[in-house]
């Protein structure tokens, strides 16, 4: 199976590579080999109070094992409760925090095999 591994972030910018082609989004959501934009306009997400249930719902369709969740640059996108409480029912582990260093996390746990799940916010 083809992963997704970030090759780079900057304010605005995440490039990814899939099976060896090259994507560039703002946002994105990415797992198992797939990568595509994270419209917050579909689910209704905004900062506050943040990543929803919905924007993880295709991870939890795929099993992922781990969930990776961006907080932006400055770390101003928050997690709704809600979302959190579920990943924690459903035994799935996940980390929260600013974006380049929760990328690297996502990028170790692809290259170690593990199916993992993000979401990935590039600027504030």
């Amino acid at each position: 199976m083809a992963s997704a591994l970030i090759t780079h972030i900057s304010w605005g910018r995440i490039e990814v590579d899939v099976d060896n082609k090259k994507h560039c989004f703002k946002d994105c959501k990415l797992w198992s080999g797939n990568a595509k934009e994270w419209d917050w306009k579909v689910t209704g997400t905004h900062h506050k109070p943040g990543i929803q249930l919905a924007d993880i719902e295709e991870f939890l369709a795929q099993d992922v094992d781990f969930i990776v969740l961006s907080r932006g640059m400055q770390l101003m996108l928050h997690t709704c409760s809600d979302t959190e409480k579920l990943l924690c029912e459903r035994e799935i582990e996940y980390c929260i925090g600013q974006t380049q260093l929760v990328a690297e996390l996502y990028n170790d746990l692809v290259l170690k095999g593990r199916n993992v799940g993000g979401v990935f916010h590039s600027t504030c």
